[in-house]
């Protein structure tokens, strides 16, 4: 087996799971990656993955890969970026077992993260929510369902893997109803519930019932919800809503882009960024300034409390040559 196996073989099982107890996240993100760069490698150099050696992948494979990413699999550059990271990581590692390799290795390390520009986070007005939240057919069970499950990400914000990761037990509906989650970052949350969520909740838990570790939002075979499923079952939504609320046609409407919307409303409500930012889960508050950016009536607002400048409008006139050189002495 050549150096590169084994140093693969105990990044994953000791580095990542062992010494840094890396979530199941985490390890899987950086498994699609090197599973990503081994399958490449292996097509670029003709040698089977099993027997690809360290000094196979320099500097010149890695940017065709990363540049593969890109242009052929039509990865964002954020994508592009999470998975040279990815490779980042298992260098670094092996920087510690193979010295004889140091000058490969640095060379790995000094590939940058490519710069993006930032766009404006996209977000549903109340009219679009309404429209979304009208699409599921309450007379079927998956209407139900669905209906239950857009209703709280819209009013929680709760992240895509953390709605459908829900399960029966995570809802209280009593005094102080919550809905309660393990988050990105291994951290737990608690979130509030509106009366109106509340509601709708009690009335799917009676129909759904089970035990407390079931999920909460099940497929009808009782199997836990996908992320591919869930995003689904949103897209056929938004293009029914399309006939009642044209507007939404403009927009790219992600699970993501309900968390952007719960997050936008309590802005606009008028609370703080930083309890917006505990009630995401974000571990920054910085994170939460992009929403700031978003809010076109907080700039509004904030321009109406300005004073004026005085400007005349028209075109520019010069003085008269003759009156501008008596000001000038």
């Amino acid at each position: 087996m050549s150096a590169l196996g084994p140093t693969l073989q105990a990044f994953f099982t000791d580095r990542l799971l062992r010494q840094r107890n890396a979530s199941p996240h985490t390890v899987a993100a950086y498994r699609d990656a090197w599973r990503m760069l081994l399958v490449f490698a292996q097509e670029q150099t003709g040698t089977p993955a099993s027997k690809l050696d360290l000094t196979q992948l320099d500097t010149e494979l890695i940017t065709s890969f990363l540049e593969h990413l890109e242009k052929e699999r039509g990865n964002r550059v954020r994508t592009r970026n999470a998975r040279l990271a990815a490779i980042h990581s298992l260098f670094r590692f092996a920087a510690l077992r193979h010295p004889e390799h140091a000058a490969l290795i640095q060379r790995v390390l000094a590939i940058p993260p490519k710069r993006f520009d930032r766009v404006l986070v996209t977000h549903l007005t109340e009219k679009e929510i309404d429209a979304l939240l009208t699409g599921p057919d309450r007379s079927t069970w998956t209407g139900r369902r669905d209906h239950a499950l857009f209703l709280l990400a819209l009013q929680t914000g709760l992240r895509a893997s953390e709605l459908i990761g829900l399960n029966l037990g995570d809802v209280y509906l009593g005094t102080g109803a919550h809905v309660s989650c393990h988050g990105k970052g291994r951290k737990d949350r608690i979130t509030p519930l509106t009366g109106g969520t509340v509601a709708t909740l009690r009335v799917w838990l009676a129909e759904r019932a089970g035990d407390t570790t079931d999920p909460l939002f099940p497929t009808q075979r009782g199997a836990r919800l996908s992320r591919d499923a869930l995003e689904h079952r949103l897209a056929k939504y938004v293009a029914a809503a399309v006939r009642s609320c044209p507007t939404i046609a403009n927009k790219r409407i992600t699970a993501h882009v309900l968390r952007h919307t719960a997050a936008m409303r309590l802005l606009r409500a008028g609370v703080d960024t930083s309890i917006i930012a505990l009630w995401l889960g974000h571990e920054s508050v910085e994170t939460t300034q992009i929403y700031l950016h978003a809010d076109m009536g907080m700039k509004e607002r904030a321009l109406a409390r300005t004073t004026p400048l005085n400007s005349v409008p028209g075109r520019y006139r010069p003085k008269d040559a003759m009156l501008a050189f008596l000001e000038s002495l």
